[in-house]
């Protein structure tokens, strides 16, 4: 598998590229500013952009969808919670006032449970609300993206519209929380000591995993 990973955009999103040696698809995840050079890494590494994916619908995850759809033809990915969600007028209206411009709706929905294939990879979409409604995960290959849905020692905020923390838990506990320990844990953004973690040492260290 390949997998590259970029700083990007006004919060510094972590966005992703993930791509199949065989046949040369791949996905960006969350390209959210850079889309210039993201486009151009895709092309130098011979690999084709087969879907533009968002892990939730935040704008500063988002912002980057038109441009990188514009550059690749590549449709946008998303849940649908979200999709709605971050297109009605008044949430418009707030991220507006934060410098974002709403990004176009999505071309596809994913949901719980669907698997998105990338040439011979295989990437399950885990529905897990709490960030947002329509926040999800996506795991495959001793990977999970897990966006702003858990980071490395921490998780993602409730206080923003449609966040709460009592479904961000369930979520973690009921989707997270089970899966192998040495799955390794690509987050959204770099919040913690590290990039990155896994599993096994999220349940040992992370309040939110650790919590009764």
């Amino acid at each position: 598998m390949i997998l590259k990973v970029y700083t990007v955009g006004p919060l510094d999103v972590q966005a992703y590229i993930i791509g199949c040696p065989d046949t040369g698809e791949a996905m960006v995840i969350d390209p959210a500013g850079s889309e210039e050079k993201l486009a151009k890494e895709i092309t130098d590494s011979g690999l084709t952009l087969r879907y533009i994916v968002n892990t939730h619908g935040h704008p500063d995850h988002t912002c980057g969808n038109q441009k990188m759809k514009a550059l690749t033809g590549a449709p946008v990915l998303m849940h649908k919670a979200d999709d709605i969600m971050f297109r009605n007028p008044e949430t418009v209206e707030m991220f507006r006032a934060w410098g974002f411009e709403p990004a176009p709706p999505a071309d596809e929905y994913i949901a719980h449970g669907d698997v998105i294939k990338v040439g011979n990879l295989r990437f399950e979409v885990i529905h897990t609300p709490g960030h947002s409604p329509g926040s999800v995960c996506l795991y495959g290959h001793g990977y999970i993206i897990t966006g702003d849905t858990l980071f490395v020692g921490a998780a993602g905020r409730t206080d923003l519209p449609g966040g709460s923390f009592e479904t961000l838990i369930k979520s973690l506990k009921t989707h997270i929380f089970p899966l192998p320990d040495p799955t390794i844990v690509l987050p959204g953004h770099n919040y913690g000591d590290s990039p990155t973690s896994t599993i096994g040492q999220e349940k040992k260290t992370n309040p939110y995993l650790t919590r009764d």
